[in-house]
């Protein structure tokens, strides 16, 4: 039984910058400052241009604005301690702001995982019934996709913060990365955390397992009925409209699984290879996506360039 005179809620976290190099931390800043600013400068200007460019006013272009938006959320709410650490050696988080940031960035991430299946199915239909593409995914349908997202997000991450907030601290408050993880928080309490651990299991398998299994199926639907494409290059033409994505779902899930395999089955984790792959599945997607887009759919690159043109002249 625990004994509550020891039970406590503490004030702040630490969190934890690259063990071992700790003096090295204002030189290994400048990378991760570059990759903040092209998360921002790509994301944002693929936002910008689906926003202002009427071409692009498509299904495919509406799920890529809901996948760059998701991952700026992740970056945005990351940001501040990530930063801090490495700049100014700012290594303390509040507990209340703790759960704040773990309950925004899993969010956004279930949110990237969601869109990425909705973006799946959108790949089917297009190169199942392409005449019929537009009139499936209608404006209000790509809507209510985004809304039931949303809450099916909201509804499964609001228990995990105010579940940990019920529970009692024993003078354990040092984290593993430089953000807040409910997977990292979760070791953290003394007493019986087993349900609450297994209920973060649960949301993990329903959301990223649920959802990696059926762009698995999508994807084998989709090469079922490119196979029947008579011609070759019909063939090379319809897999051509799925690499973006496949290199997203790729940059996306690889860092997401192999985090979660880390903390749940290997002990002891080395410091080291824990903040590494910490911040791949921080910082890697969000990198990659917008180069991979911009630099494979040359509608997007077309884009751009209008985009471009306009300003230079104005100018």
């Amino acid at each position: 039984m625990l004994n509550k005179s020891i039970a406590f809620t503490p004030q702040t976290f630490i969190l934890v910058g690259i063990p071992g190099l700790e003096a090295e931390h204002l030189k290994i800043s400048i990378p991760f400052c570059l990759m903040y600013v092209i998360i921002f400068l790509g994301n944002g200007t693929i936002l910008h241009v689906i926003r202002v460019d009427q071409t692009l006013h498509q299904p495919m272009y509406f799920f890529l604005a809901m996948l760059a938006s998701a991952e700026l959320g992740v970056t945005t709410c990351t940001l501040p301690t990530v930063l801090g650490i490495f700049l100014f050696g700012i290594n303390e988080i509040s507990f209340e702001a703790c759960l704040l940031q773990m309950f925004f960035m899993h969010s956004f991430t279930m949110i990237e995982s969601a869109v990425l299946l909705a973006m799946s199915v959108d790949r089917f239909i297009a190169i199942y019934n392409p005449l019929r593409y537009t009139a499936i995914l209608t404006l209000p349908r790509i809507t209510c996709t985004g809304v039931a997202i949303g809450l099916k997000t909201l509804g499964l991450m609001l228990p995990l913060p105010l579940l940990l907030r019920r529970l009692p601290f024993c003078g354990h408050n040092a984290l593993s990365h430089s953000y807040c993880l409910h997977s990292d928080l979760i070791k953290l309490p003394c007493g019986n955390t087993r349900p609450k651990s297994i209920l973060g299991l649960f949301i993990v398998i329903f959301t990223f397992g649920v959802d990696s299994m059926l762009i698995v199926v999508s994807y084998v639907l989709i090469l079922r009925t490119v196979l029947r494409i008579a011609s070759r290059e019909g063939q090379c033409k319809a897999l051509n409209t799925c690499v973006s994505h496949i290199c997203a779902v790729l940059a996306y899930y690889i860092p997401v699984i192999s985090l979660s395999v880390l903390h749940r089955f290997m002990h002891p984790v080395p410091p080291l290879l824990q903040v590494m792959m910490a911040n791949a599945y921080l910082l890697f997607p969000p990198v990659v996506n917008p180069l991979v887009y911009s630099v494979k759919t040359k509608e997007i690159r077309r884009a751009i360039a209008r985009v471009l043109s306009r300003k230079r002249d104005r100018s």
